[in-house]
């Protein structure tokens, strides 16, 4: 389908010479961006072993994709992007490749947080983060603290994230008030529970991006995700890039979203 955008659209004298994303970015309609992505960022590891090469050069091939979705994600006036980069899950990996993944999200943060500041990026993390290692929890601290002040892109990664996990967190936080008799049965509501939540105050993602041609959720947002369109791609995440994203976003607007009524 983007190619097949992209080649009418050259066909225009006025876009010679442009590039793709050039080319794509012009289809935008800017009043219609997703207040909220959600990517799943899948099948680093099948891509490496597509080429033979271990698991971990994989995951470090998809810290540039990672970078790129960054950057157009501000751009082009997302509100808020969230992440998947580990899961409560993946602790069932081999303990190298739980190293390797630690590692690059020290670097990642440590190499890009000063250029994430200078975009005004908010940088938070969401998940069971006091379970993680001293050196991960001390990256994002910094990078949560030396981002706190910026109002533009909010990124949420997802560390050590589950979406069971947050509920429950969400229901014990609730049954502690409900015991000191901050809260009354009666008031707990949708609304109250999603105060809870690790995203609370964001507004529920828009758009679920998942690479690697997968048609899972796997325990991600769960909550959050009760009316999210969904984009499917068979390319890996290592291959994601800025192309790719806007063609989810061309198609999110072409979307009519109804959340349980009728069309008008």
């Amino acid at each position: 389908m983007i190619k097949s955008i992209i080649n009418l659209m050259r066909k225009s004298p006025d876009i010679q010479g442009e590039s793709d994303e050039e080319i794509l970015r012009k289809r935008l309609d800017p009043a219609r961006i997703p207040r909220h992505v959600a990517i799943i960022m899948d099948g680093n590891g099948r891509w490496a072993s597509s080429r033979g090469m271990p698991r971990a050069y994989g995951h470090r091939a998809g810290v540039e994709s990672l970078r790129d979705i960054v950057q157009i994600s501000s751009d082009i006036g997302v509100d808020v992007l969230t992440v998947y980069a580990f899961s409560t899950e993946n602790w069932k990996r081999p303990r190298e490749e739980i190293d390797v993944l630690m590692d690059l999200l020290v670097e990642y943060l440590n190499k890009e947080i000063d250029e994430l500041k200078e975009k005004n990026v908010k940088v938070k993390a969401i998940g069971k983060i006091d379970e993680l290692p001293e050196k991960t929890r001390n990256a994002v601290a910094v990078a949560h603290k030396k981002t706190q002040n910026c109002n533009g892109l909010k990124l949420n990664i997802a560390l050590n994230y589950g979406g069971r996990a947050e509920i429950v967190d969400a229901v014990r936080e609730i049954a502690i008030k409900v015991e000191k008799k901050l809260i009354i049965p009666q008031n707990i509501d949708q609304e109250l529970i999603a105060r809870h939540l690790y995203t609370s105050g964001q507004p529920d993602p828009d758009l679920l991006i998942r690479p690697s041609g997968d048609y899972r959720i796997s325990n991600f947002l769960l909550w959050q995700l009760a009316y999210t369109e969904f984009w499917h791609t068979d390319v890996m995440w290592p291959d994601f890039r800025k192309t790719h994203f806007l063609e989810a976003m061309l198609d999110f607007q072409n979307r009519k979203r109804r959340f349980g009524g009728l069309s008008k």
